[in-house]
């Protein structure tokens, strides 16, 4: 798993990756109330706004750490946005990206750094 400065999370498995945010912006955000999630076949650049989070305290833009072509998106969050806060490294993913260059997934940090980076804030 690799993170960004802007908290989101990448795991690549072949040429895809599953893309949500991390637990440290999970928290930050507070109870997630409704979750928009990219539509299939959507091309991304890293940096590009990938999907919309919606909390109790906040809207929040989740950008594209990676980019790439969206091949899924996680619809049970439609009906269970809560999930991002219950497990938002695992069932809480927003999005599955067939990567353009994997060269960008190696760029990003990994868990050692990050958690180095939260030390920052």
């Amino acid at each position: 798993m690799r993170f960004t400065k802007d908290h989101e999370w990448v795991e690549l498995e072949g040429d895809v990756a599953t893309i949500g945010i991390t637990a440290y912006a999970a928290e930050q955000l507070g109870d997630v109330v409704f979750v928009e999630t990219p539509d299939v076949g959507k091309a991304v650049k890293s940096g590009d706004g990938l999907a919309v989070v919606e909390s109790v305290k906040a809207a929040s833009d989740v950008y594209a750490p990676i980019s790439g072509e969206v091949v899924e998106a996680n619809g049970a969050l439609a009906d269970a946005p809560e999930t991002v806060n219950a497990e938002p490294e695992a069932g809480g993913w927003f999005a599955r990206v067939k990567v353009a260059d994997p060269a960008e997934y190696e760029a990003l940090m990994d868990r050692a750094a990050y958690d180095a980076f939260l030390q920052t804030l």
